[in-house]
């Protein structure tokens, strides 16, 4: 679903409506008013024009049950229309409306993206009915039904969802300073503080430019001392990545009151994690787990990460996979013996879970096309 950041996010379908209420609902109704006024300016497509063209894809979807973007196009032919994207600007080019359409519909959770066609690196989806177009008036059927696999559930209000997005993120990935949740949620600053208020969260003094190095709390009712942060998230490599503790001495970041409990470094560990890894991407300052002189090597000049290779805690180089299967990296550090051998493994167990599936990032870097390259 679309989460934090205009971004795709898988979660459990028990967090779907925190999601659904603390972030995308928001992010729907400014999408909404962008492809308004998008269409105002580049054609002569207004808002009942719009809200005709759902209605056909909602009547459409009731019929078929499901439908890949392109069967809808050619069913609805509205989608097929184009408008004019920023005239008389740098940007000014030919859009279709499909993509924008149903990204909206989808926003809204009024259909909802299901399997892909083909493999599971495909990027053709399926839409349904979302629970939310449980009837949809001229479908020409007396009732559309929502998919078995699309479960309804009650909606949360809006700042019960904040705090528990918020409980959730910092009992997998905490502490975090105000900026990083910020970044991360893309709430406003006292939406976040108004979540921090509700999950009691402790504030504490970020300090060490290594793993294990700790941190102070500095809430005056407690003397409670907590270690390194932590990430428990898995990516689609199979691998467990734990993080090292925060840099920058002095910064302040929160944790959650139950988890003041100092937490021993774990062993060395080696990882192989995906482009656009949620946790290489979930926090804003990333100098604590990697060089900054390394930036121009890991991303692309959208912000994109490539796929990268972490060693105890820090990124410290990238990896690809070449059009006959071969896992290849390339570290960007001096890492030492041992770590080359860990990473040498992890890269072997990398390359026999993928098998005979070829896996091409969507969002590219200069270093991970050079790697590819056969």
């Amino acid at each position: 679903m679309h989460g934090m950041r205009h971004t795709v996010f898988v979660v459990p379908t028990s967090l779907a409506p925190a999601v659904q209420s603390s972030t995308t609902q928001p992010a729907a109704v400014r999408e909404r008013t962008a492809l308004l006024r998008h269409l105002a300016e580049g054609s002569s497509f207004d808002a009942a024009w719009l809200a005709e063209t759902e209605r056909l894809v909602l009547a459409e979807l009731a019929v078929r049950g499901e439908a890949t973007g392109t069967e809808l196009g050619a069913a609805v032919p509205r989608l097929r229309a184009t408008y004019v994207y920023g005239p008389g600007t740098r940007q000014e080019g030919v859009q279709s409306v499909a993509s924008r359409v149903l990204r909206v519909l989808g926003m809204e959770g009024r259909i909802v993206r299901g399997r892909p066609q083909g493999t599971w690196t495909s990027s053709r989806f399926r839409w349904s009915l979302g629970p939310g177009s449980a009837s949809v008036p001229g479908s020409g059927s007396a009732s559309a039904s929502v998919p078995a696999s699309v479960e309804e559930r009650p909606p949360v209000a809006p700042a019960e969802a904040r705090a528990e997005l918020i409980r959730r993120w910092l009992a997998a990935c905490g502490p975090a300073s105000e900026a990083d949740l910020k970044w991360w949620t893309g709430w406003k600053v006292t939406d976040v503080r108004g979540a921090l208020a509700a999950v009691g969260a402790v504030a504490v003094t970020l300090s060490g430019p290594g793993p294990g190095t700790g941190l102070r709390s500095s809430s005056s009712s407690s003397s409670s001392s907590s270690s390194s942060s932590r990430s428990d998230s898995k990516s689609d490599s199979k691998s467990d990545s734990k993080s090292s503790s925060r840099s920058g001495s002095g910064e302040t970041g929160f944790l959650l009151p139950d988890d003041l409990d100092p937490v021993p470094a774990p062993e060395p560990w080696a990882a192989l994690l995906p482009a656009l890894d949620p946790t290489a991407m979930g926090w804003q300052d990333r100098d604590w787990y990697q060089d900054p002189e390394h930036r121009a090597a890991l991303y692309d000049r959208s912000g994109n990460i490539a796929p990268t290779v972490w060693w105890d805690g820090r990124i410290v180089g990238v990896w690809a996979q070449r059009p006959d299967g071969e896992i290849v990296h390339r570290l960007l550090a001096d890492v030492g013996g041992e770590a080359v051998r860990a990473i040498g493994v992890e890269a072997g167990r990398l390359a026999a879970w993928v098998g005979d599936v070829r896996v091409t990032p969507r969002f590219r870097t200069p270093l991970e096309r050079e790697l590819s390259a056969p």
